[in-house]
């Protein structure tokens, strides 16, 4: 039978510093009431098991005081969060009932094809349950999310709301996880992203025990370039360049050295650089494994235990893990310009701002376009990466941006 979800989540937090009806409050009411507002925030999400344990984002029960969940029934249960991984937006949450419950089946997104069509529910504008279909727009998605993110792109409309709800394959089986829209006004203009099933599937058992443990290798690493590869007389552009290795690390003990390019790990083909951070994160720590790299056009190969992936280390470990901002960005294409209504088809679109962050406190806003960041034009992702990765924790950032055809600066502090 047809699994009871998705199902709107109503969870409650301080007002956050963009808010609206902040500066409402506070201008008119401040002296007549409490100073800590309250405001309620919606999401959506799926049943995976009869047990009562529910899929959904990390944003969106992140920074909450308690969480509700309706169920298509219209029965209310309070939710406990089991846990979460803010790298990749999962949340796993549990609610108690006196019945078991139907859950969705979950699919195989490593055989969805770009064209395929897919159908995404959720409860948009906290409107119901609310059912939209698209088709797989692209796949293996890169938006500057973190070292971990490998969306699925739709053109089915995803809302405010729909965040944590099912994306589905016409055999209804759960394919992804909307996650995040691209959109000015907060609503969908055709783009919207989803964590694959198999991401999740892949961290659940961690999420379920309270906790998400990452294989460390101990290396930072670059994308090559055409010119790297003439530089360093590689056959193409596959792999990842091993920059720096990390001094007592589970590479260095191994053999591993600045200048080889990672080809292989595990048994899985490192096909650009940005596949081997989730490869090696979702790795079992102190699994022995094999990795083949290759040193002055020869392949060499390297039995290598893996350590835990620290939060300190991380940095380390994929070379593109920059300091928390709280939001996602994505480059700025002639399509997207158009779709936005917009003359520029250069810079960086703010995808998606999170509550209570560095970004949110800034102003930053979705659909928000990154012209400078310190008075250093960025039109490219690679460049933003690079650009950020030089700030710490406390430093300030100065952004130029264009918003509704008007440019201002905003100041971030970095956390």
């Amino acid at each position: 039978g047809r699994g009871l979800a998705p199902m709107p989540f109503r969870g409650e937090r301080p007002f956050g510093p963009d808010d609206p009806f902040k500066d409402f409050f506070d201008r008119f009411f401040r002296d007549q009431i409490p100073k800590e507002h309250r405001q309620k925030s919606l999401g959506s999400g799926f049943i995976i098991d009869k047990d009562g344990f529910i899929l959904t984002n990390n944003h969106v029960v992140e920074n909450t005081d308690e969480i509700m969940v309706k169920l298509a029934d219209e029965k209310e249960f309070p939710a406990k969060i089991i846990g979460r991984d803010p790298k990749t937006d999962l949340a796993l949450i549990r609610i108690e009932t006196d019945r078991p419950l139907k859950p969705l089946p979950l699919g195989d997104s490593d055989k969805l094809e770009v064209g395929d069509w897919v159908v995404a529910i959720g409860n948009p504008f906290g409107l119901g349950d609310t059912v939209t279909a698209g088709i797989v727009s692209a796949k293996y998605r890169h938006i500057g999310a973190g070292s971990y993110d490998n969306f699925i792109q739709t053109d089915a409309s995803i809302n405010p709301g729909n965040s944590g709800g099912p994306l589905l394959n016409t055999s209804g089986e759960v394919i992804g996880i909307n996650s995040a829209i691209f959109s000015r006004s907060g609503g969908s203009i055709g783009i919207g992203f989803a964590i694959p099933i198999n991401m999740a599937r892949d961290l659940l058992p961690q999420l379920k025990k309270g906790k998400v443990v990452r294989g460390w290798l101990g290396v930072m690493i670059q994308k090559i370039t055409p010119e790297l590869k003439d530089k360093l007389k590689l056959k193409d552009e596959t792999g990842a360049l091993v920059a720096d290795v990390t001094a007592n690390g589970p590479a260095d003990k191994a053999g591993i050295k600045r200048g080889d390019v990672i080809v292989s790990f595990d048994g899985k083909v490192i096909k650009q650089m940005k596949d081997l951070p989730y490869i090696v994160g979702t790795t079992p720590i102190n699994k022995t494994v094999l990795v083949e790299v290759i040193r002055k056009g020869q392949k060499k190969d390297f039995q290598i235990k893996l350590g835990e992936l620290k939060e300190d280390k991380e940095s380390k470990e994929t070379g593109q893990e920059k300091p928390y901002l709280g939001m996602t960005v994505e480059e700025l294409t002639p399509q997207l310009a158009q779709n936005l209504g917009i003359p520029e088809t250069s810079g960086l679109v703010v995808v998606q701002v999170n509550n209570n962050t560095p970004a949110a406190e800034a102003g930053l806003k979705q659909g928000d376009i990154i012209l400078e960041i310190d008075q250093i034009t960025v039109k490219k992702l690679e460049q933003f990466n690079k650009k950020i990765q030089d700030y710490k924790k406390g430093d300030n950032i100065l952004f130029l941006i264009k918003r509704g055809g008007a440019t201002l600066y905003l100041t971030l502090k970095v956390w």
